[in-house]
């Protein structure tokens, strides 16, 4: 079992009982359900800098990519809607699942560190990420296939009409959320494992539910929680989106960069929020399930 951090200078978290040295980001103790939606925000303050610089500049490069695929697709399909519209969908999910992997990565590396009072440079991140990319991209594609078994069947309901559209936002899209928040929970520390016990996915995974177990209601929770959140923050830059597109078509180039650098903008800050929930999650339930809060004394005084 790896040593305890000390539960000091969490952020958020109120007045240290034992007037210890500042040292933690997040404490390191069993959380509340408030803490969980907390924290992590906490967990991202000490690194807000290095981490938006970074999210910025994978939104800024995925946007040219997705520009430069789109207009490749337009010219070969002599401007085509439906050709653009699917090269805008297409390359925008791709790049925006490259962004979300490799946030993931960073994001957990530097949350595991900074929570362990040594944190890390951006470019030690990546190279933490580098060493784990394989397994990182097999837990994202378990991710990945679980959401699309989930939501895919409903997709044709909502493109059927408008009423059938509407009963797919009611009853069908909430129903199918309820169901993919109850399989992500039993998962949703597999990255942290991944990068502080240095495991492969599949082994992530099944450690992931060791951990969780009968937590797993309070971990979906907690994940519809952070969804809710994401949605209040994108109505209005969708709602902005909308405006422009009043003036600018719904097929012009303005409005197309617009709306995928909207979504890639949206993804990486969700991203970046979720990492870091999951990094609290991770040590929340390794002080539940195997005492990694408990100080035990050393004889002779030499440490814990």
């Amino acid at each position: 079992m790896q040593p305890a951090v000390d539960t000091a200078g969490s952020v958020g978290a109120g007045v240290d009982p034992e007037h210890r040295a500042r040292k933690a980001t997040v404490p390191i103790r069993p959380l509340s359900f408030r803490e969980l939606l907390d924290a992590p925000f906490a967990l991202l303050q000490a690194d807000i800098r290095v981490m938006a610089g970074f999210a910025g500049l994978l939104v800024v490069a995925g946007e040219g990519v997705v520009a430069a695929f789109i207009g490749l697709i337009s010219h070969l399909t002599d401007g085509s809607d439906e050709g653009t519209a699917l090269a805008a969908l297409g390359a925008t999910l791709l790049v925006a699942w490259i962004i979300r992997v490799t946030l993931r990565g960073v994001t957990v590396t530097s949350g595991l560190a900074r929570a362990a009072g040594a944190p890390i440079t951006l470019r030690e991140a990546l190279r933490r990420t580098e060493d784990q990319l394989v397994p990182l991209l097999l837990t994202q594609l378990s991710f990945t296939a679980i959401g699309l078994a989930v939501l895919a069947p409903s997709i044709p309901l909502f493109l059927l009409g408008f009423v059938a559209g509407l009963v797919w936002f009611l009853i069908a899209y909430p129903c199918c959320l309820l169901a993919l928040a109850w399989l992500r929970a039993r998962h949703l520390v597999a990255a942290p494992v991944l990068f502080a016990e240095r495991t492969q996915a599949r082994t992530a995974l099944a450690r992931s539910g060791l951990l969780t177990g009968s937590l797993r209601m309070q971990r979906a929770g907690v994940w519809i929680c952070q969804r809710l959140l994401f949605a209040l923050l994108a109505a209005p830059l969708l709602g902005f989106v909308q405006f422009v597109s009043d003036y600018s078509g719904t097929h012009r180039w303005s409005f197309l960069v617009l709306l995928t650098a909207t979504v890639l903008v949206l993804v990486a800050f969700a991203e970046v929020v979720e990492s870091s929930a999951r990094v609290v999650g991770y040590l929340d339930l390794r002080c539940r399930r195997e005492g990694m809060d408990i100080r035990i004394p050393v004889p002779g005084g030499g440490g814990r």
